[in-house]
């Protein structure tokens, strides 16, 4: 008998759990299980900075992000597995603290090690940033 879905490895769904777990850990501002969920060497690369953040470093951006944008929700979520670790694309909405919408499309490359992730590298725009980051 045919499907039309490839047969799910236990790999790919517990990474597939891993990740839905990670991005409502965000979205519920629980930096907690964010921070738990990276190795403790992880990196934590952004495409507008071409920097690499620490584990500490990316848990203080997360918190600072909280603090500025409620109602956070990863929208339009599409993974791919691959063999370590996987891809997602989403848009992120938030409410700043002035009652504005905002939204910022990203892509996010994660490799897992040990059933953590153990390098982060994260494509966002840099005009969308902005408005994240923007304090009021």
């Amino acid at each position: 008998m045919s499907t039309l879905a490839p047969e799910t490895t236990m790999e790919e769904a517990a990474i597939r759990v891993f990740a839905q777990r990670f991005f409502d850990a965000i979205e519920q501002g629980d930096v907690d299980t964010v921070r738990e969920s990276y190795t403790e060497d992880v990196g934590i690369w952004h495409n507008f900075d071409d920097k690499v953040q620490t584990r500490e470093e990316n848990v203080a951006t997360l918190q600072g992000m909280v603090g500025r944008i409620s109602d956070r929700k990863y929208a339009d979520r599409r993974i791919e597995v691959f063999s370590g670790g996987f891809v997602q694309q989403h848009v992120l909405w938030g409410t700043r603290k002035d009652g504005s919408r905002v939204s910022m499309p990203a892509c996010i490359i994660c490799r897992m090690r040990d059933g953590r992730i153990a390098r982060l590298d994260e494509y966002l725009d840099s005009a969308h940033v902005a408005v994240f980051r923007q304090v009021f």
